[in-house]
C-alpha cells in the first residue's frame, strides 16, 4: 500500500506541473494566435487524436502487462524481444495510417467545413510514427514501475511544446499560417520526446532483442482494448465536425464558425476539466483497494470505499463550481482576453457535477472489470451531445454543446450508478450530499458575485479574482464542515498519527 500511495503521489504532483504547463500555454496562444486559428488546429487535432488512440492506447497498456508478466519470472530477453516486437507493430500500424490519410487526402478534406484542416492534420502525421515508438518503450517502462520516468516524459514533452511554440507562433501570422506553426510545434515536440523516452529506456537498463511471434499476443490482445478507446474518441471529432457546420446554417461565416469553436474547445472547456486531476488521482489509487475487496467479498468495505469517493468528488466540483458561475465572466477575460470564454465558462459550470459524478462512478465501474458496461453507459449518454449540437445550435447557439454534454453527462452518471448497485449489490447513498451541496453553493454564489461587484470599483481585476475565489471556496467549505459533508478533523488526525509514526522510527534510528 506504502508503494501504491508513493506512486499515486508522483503520479499527481506531476500530472499537476504538467496540466499547469499545458494551461499556461493554452492562454500564450488564445492571446498570441486568436480563437480562429486556435479553432482550426482542434479541429485538425481531435481528428489526429482518433489516429492517435488507434497507434497507442492499447499498444502501451499491453505492453505493460507483458511486461510486468515476464518480470515475475525475470525473463529479461522475454522483455527485449516483447519492445522489439511492439516497436515493429506500433511503426507498421502508423505507417498504414498515415498512408491512407494522404492516398485519401480529398476524402478526409470534405468532412472538413474549412478545407485549411487537411493540411494541418497532414504536418500532424509524422507525429503519429514518433508517438508509435514513444508509446512502446514508455509502456515497458510502465511494466516496470517505474512511474518516474513516464511522468518526467510527459513534462518533458510538455515543456518542449511551449519552447517550440514561444519561439515559432507569432501574432503578426495570419490564422492559418499561426495554426500551421502551432501543429509543427505538437509534431517536432513529439519526435523529440521518442528520442529521450528511447535514451531513459537504456539508461534504466532496457534492452531490445530479436523479434519473436510475441507481435500476434500483443496484436490479438490491444485490438479489442484500442477498438473500445477509438470508438469512445470518435466523439471529439464528429463535434469538431458536427458543431462548425451547424453553428454556419446558424448564419455564421465559416471564420466566425471556427472561431467560436476555438474558444468554446480551447479556453471554455480547459477549464472545466480543473477537478478531473484530484478526482483521477483518487481513481488510480481506488483500483486496488476496490479489487482486493472484490476478492475478499467485503461488500460493507466496497460500500463505504464507492461512497466516500463519489462525496469526496461532488465536493471537489463543488468547491470550483460557485466560482465559475459567480466570476467566470472575469475569468474568461482576465486569462484569454475573450469575453464569450468567461460567458461560456459561466453558462457551462454546472456540467462539473455530472462530469465528476461520471469520471468517478466509470474509474469504479473499470477498476471491477465492467469497461464494457462503462463504455455502453457512455455511448448511450453520448447520443444526447450529438442530438444536442445538431437540432438545438440553430436557437442556443454553441451552448448547445455544453448543455448537451451536461445531460449526457447526468445520464451515464445516473447509468454507472444503477450499474454499480445491481453488480456490486450496494447502496450508493449520495442524494443527501447532492442536495445539501447544491444548497450550500447558493450562498457561494451570491457572496461571490456580490463581493466581485464592490472589489471591481478599487482592485485590479486579478486581485478581485483571487479574492472572490478564495471567498466562494472558504464559505462552501465552512457550510460543508458545519454540517459534516467533509470531515477535516479525520484528516487532521491521519497527518497527526503519520507524523508521530515518523518521529518513532527516527527515534528508533537513534
Amino acid at each position: 500500500m506504502k508503494s501504491i500511495f508513493k506512486n499515486v503521489a508522483i503520479i499527481t504532483v506531476f500530472s499537476v506541473i504538467t496540466r499547469l504547463l499545458g494551461f499556461i500555454l493554452r492562454i500564450f496562444l488564445s492571446r498570441t494566435i486568436g480563437a480562429e486559428a486556435l479553432g482550426l488546429y482542434q479541429v485538425a487535432l481531435s481528428v489526429f487524436m482518433v489516429l492517435l488512440t488507434v497507434v497507442s492506447s492499447g499498444l502501451t497498456l499491453i505492453i505493460s502487462r507483458i511486461t510486468a508478466s515476464y518480470r515475475v519470472s525475470n525473463d529479461k530477453k522475454g522483455v527485449s524481444r516483447l519492445v522489439t516486437s511492439g516497436l515493429l507493430v506500433g511503426l507498421a500500424v502508423s505507417v498504414i495510417l498515415c498512408a491512407i490519410i494522404l492516398i485519401f487526402r480529398n476524402l478526409f478534406s470534405n468532412l472538413f467545413t474549412d478545407e485549411n484542416c487537411i493540411n494541418i492534420l497532414i504536418i500532424l502525421l509524422p507525429s503519429l510514427i514518433f508517438s508509435a515508438v514513444y508509446s512502446v518503450f514508455r509502456g515497458a517502462m510502465w511494466g516496470y514501475d517505474n512511474y518516474f520516468a513516464l511522468c518526467v516524459t510527459e513534462l518533458f514533452e510538455q515543456v518542449v511544446k511551449i519552447a517550440l511554440c514561444v519561439l515559432l507562433v507569432a501574432s503578426s501570422m495570419t490564422a492559418i499560417q499561426n495554426a500551421m506553426t502551432v501543429a509543427w510545434s505538437f509534431t517536432i515536440s513529439c519526435i523529440i520526446s521518442a528520442i529521450f523516452v528511447i535514451i531513459l529506456f537504456f539508461f534504466y537498463g532496457g534492452k531490445m532483442g530479436k523479434p519473436s511471434l510475441i507481435y500476434k499476443k500483443v496484436l490479438k490482445q490491444s485490438t479489442p482494448i484500442t477498438a473500445v478507446r477509438v470508438a469512445g474518441s470518435l466523439v471529439q471529432p464528429l463535434i469538431a465536425i458536427i458543431l462548425p457546420a451547424r453553428l454556419m446554417v446558424a448564419g455564421y461565416t465559416s471564420a466566425q464558425a471556427m472561431s467560436i469553436y476555438g474558444v468554446a474547445l480551447g479556453m471554455t472547456f480547459p477549464l472545466l476539466f480543473l477537478p478531473s486531476t484530484l478526482i483521477g488521482s483518487l481513481s488510480t489509487a481506488l483500483v486496488p483497494d476496490i479489487s482486493m475487496a472484490m476478492v475478499q467479498n467485503d461488500n460493507e468495505h466496497i460500500q463505504k470505499r464507492v461512497t466516500s469517493s463519489v462525496t469526496f468528488a461532488l465536493f471537489v466540483t463543488f468547491l470550483i463550481v460557485p466560482i465559475f458561475i459567480a466570476i467566470g465572466d472575469q475569468i474568461g477575460l482576465f486569462l484569454f482576453g475573450e469575453a464569450l470564454s468567461g460567458t461560456l465558462l459561466q453558462y457551462s459550470a454546472w456540467i462539473m457535477i455530472p462530469m465528476g459524478i461520471t469520471n468517478i462512478t466509470s474509474a469504479i465501474l473499470n477498476s471491477v472489470g465492467l469497461e464494457v458496461k462503462s463504455f455502453v453507459n457512455y455511448i448511450i449518454g453520448g447520443i444526447f451531445t450529438f442530438f444536442s449540437v445538431f437540432f438545438l445550435t440553430n436557437y442556443m447557439g454553441v451552448l448547445s454543446l455544453p448543455f448537451g454534454m451536461g445531460i449526457s453527462m447526468t445520464i451515464t452518471g445516473v447509468l454507472n450508478i444503477i450499474m454499480l448497485k445491481r453488480k456490486l449489490k450496494i447502496e450508493v447513498k449520495i442524494v443527501k450530499q447532492l442536495l445539501l451541496m447544491i444548497l450550500f453553493s447558493l450562498p457561494a454564489i451570491a457572496v461571490t458575485s456580490f463581493t466581485s461587484a464592490l472589489l471591481s470599483y478599487c482592485m485590479p481585476q486579478i486581485i478581485n479574482i483571487i479574492i472572490c475565489a478564495c471567498l466562494g471556496a472558504g464559505m462552501f467549505l465552512l457550510l460543508c464542515v458545519m454540517f459534516k459533508i467533509v470531515s477535516l478533523e479525520t484528516y487532521f488526525v491521519q497527518i497527526k498519527e503519520k507524523f508521530k509514526k515518523v518521529k518513532i522510527q527516527k527515534n528508533k534510528v537513534k
